[in-house]
């Protein structure tokens, strides 16, 4: 092997540069999840996901006319105060801002795994069980796939921009999954080290006295 590709391999492969990788996943995940939640505080981003909410069965409920979202979308940087109305009566604006504050938690949890891993490795799971809510709006959301208006290519497998915007969900799914790992394997390790320590500790004199 040509040594210059040797020595970048073992650049990649080595400890310190997983160590460096890991937490680059921690600050990817946290990014997401802090800007996107913020959004959700923002009118535009809390009508935009309107289908998917609509759509799902554990979610719908939180909309006070779940059925009725088709006639009052938007496109985003269009004004509609008729509309915006509308979707202040159905709690659009408000399940939004919960949502928001849930993913801003996520966020501020994963990102602090970087100083603590045992608050890290809280946020990396509920990192890895959203995209699970995420991922099924595929299976429930109409418009995540191309309509049947004409163009001979809709439906599965056609993902419309909605649909591609949800099937990225599955790479935050293996890196939350990464992000546990890393965590888990760091607790287990410094436990046992913690373990170790202890046993070999020595005996106060007083002790040893005692026991004699």
């Amino acid at each position: 092997m040509n040594p210059i590709i040797r020595t970048g391999l073992s650049t990649v492969a080595s400890p310190r540069s997983g160590r460096v990788g890991v937490a680059a996943m921690k600050i990817a995940v946290a990014i997401i999840f802090l800007w996107i939640g913020a959004l959700k505080f923002v009118p535009y981003e809390a009508d935009s996901i309107t289908p998917f909410v609509a759509n799902s069965p554990v979610m719908s409920f939180f909309y006070e006319h779940p059925a009725e979202y088709k006639a009052h979308m938007t496109h985003e940087g269009e004004l509609k105060p008729a509309e915006r109305t509308w979707q202040t009566a159905n709690n659009t604006y408000g399940f939004s801002t919960g949502l928001g504050t849930l993913e801003l938690v996520i966020g501020g949890l994963t990102l602090a795994g970087l100083v603590s891993r045992r608050v890290g490795i809280v946020g990396a799971a509920l990192a890895f069980a959203t995209p699970f809510v995420t991922l099924s709006f595929l299976f429930t959301t109409p418009e995540a796939w191309v309509p049947a208006i004409g163009d001979a290519q809709y439906g599965f497998p056609y993902l419309s921009g909605a649909g591609r915007l949800v099937l990225k969900d599955v790479a935050l799914l293996a890196g939350a999954w990464l992000i546990m790992v890393d965590s888990a394997r760091a607790l287990l390790q410094a436990e046992g080290s913690a373990e170790v320590h202890r046993l070999r500790a020595p005996v106060p004199a007083a002790v040893s006295r005692r026991a004699a």
